[in-house]
């Protein structure tokens, strides 16, 4: 008897607590969810959002359906997210600038990075690359700091917009390097690939994964990654910091929903993403560019995003760059 009661009372306890849950919590999802990713198609986030996302529709049984919403450096598609109801079925593909340096660079802020978002999962860490267009006369990363010298503001280099982490990359090069040179931004590392194929721009920070298979295909010259290490998918790149001293930046994916998500939301959408981290063929491809796979929890991710912003902050002063 007293067995049968504790029962009884353990399913009036749970039934209550499912009744207190909004009832699109309880049945969630039951239509398709919206992942924005804030850049243009064909860069790094964009790769790997179509990856999670194609696999996340497998767990969830409903599709998640990618939609680029580019522009502003990341700001347009983040602000959206920021904006949308906060049920789960409009979440972010966030990165490094849109929960860090952004926030750090804008006059004008349209969002709040830690308030105004329910952190889901960190996906991967990225490097960049610095690439250019084979008919530069450089071969490494010592010859294309002489030629900046020797022809200050001569040539360009190419970023996916203000205030993203490659155009951060540029200016800190710039910086360390002691050279100069005018920065092109674009909406999106897809665009700025296409010119700088094209030869319409020189150089090149880019996220590794979207320019590998142009290096391999030998369209594009990698004179360095941006990590401290080598990239395992390129052992033969040297680091950037082997040329200048010091010189390191990357960037990260993650999931982010609107902030006041129920946590219940939140935790599916948490196990849908970790999930698709696991599948061999995801793993296959994010090794394929040196992506290393996280999959947090959303705590974790808000002590990643609270420690990024703090990190950053001192390199973005030093550098001087400002968005308005």
């Amino acid at each position: 008897m007293a067995l049968n009661r504790r029962v009884v009372l353990a399913l009036a306890i749970g039934s209550a607590i499912a009744s207190a849950l909004p009832a699109s919590a309880q049945t969630f999802p039951d239509r398709a969810v919206t992942l924005v990713v804030p850049f243009a198609a064909g860069g790094s986030t964009d790769l790997v959002a179509r990856l999670v996302a194609a696999n996340m529709s497998k767990t969830l049984g409903q599709q998640v359906i990618v939609n680029n919403v580019g522009g502003a450096g990341g700001n347009l598609g983040a602000a959206q997210v920021a904006r949308a109801d906060p049920d789960g079925y409009t979440i972010l593909m966030g990165t490094v600038a849109t929960h860090a340096l952004n926030p750090l660079m804008l006059k004008a802020k349209p969002y709040d990075p830690v308030a105004d978002f329910a952190p889901i999962s960190l996906l991967v860490l990225v490097p960049n690359v610095l690439v250019i267009n084979p008919q530069l006369p450089v071969n490494n990363v010592k010859e294309l700091v002489q030629l900046l010298k020797d022809n200050p503001d001569k040539y360009s280099y190419a970023s996916s917009g203000n205030g993203t982490p490659l155009h951060l990359s540029g200016e800190l090069f710039k910086s360390m390097a002691g050279v100069s040179m005018e920065h092109i931004p674009y909406k999106g590392a897809g665009p700025a690939l296409n010119d700088l194929l094209g030869n319409q721009v020189s150089i090149m920070f880019d996220n590794l994964p979207s320019s590998s298979a142009h290096i391999k295909a030998g369209s594009l010259k990698a004179l360095g990654v941006t990590t401290k290490d080598r990239a395992p998918s390129f052992p033969d790149v040297p680091t950037v910091a082997e040329a200048v001293p010091g010189y390191e930046t990357y960037t990260w994916n993650a999931l982010f929903a609107p902030a006041g998500t129920p946590p219940e939301v939140v935790a599916r959408l948490n196990e849908a993403a970790n999930t698709a981290l696991k599948d061999p063929a995801v793993v296959s491809r994010m090794k394929d560019f040196s992506a290393t796979i996280v999959g947090s929890t959303p705590d974790e991710l808000a002590t990643h995003v609270k420690a990024e912003i703090q990190k950053w902050e001192p390199v973005v002063k030093s550098t001087g760059v400002t968005m308005d």
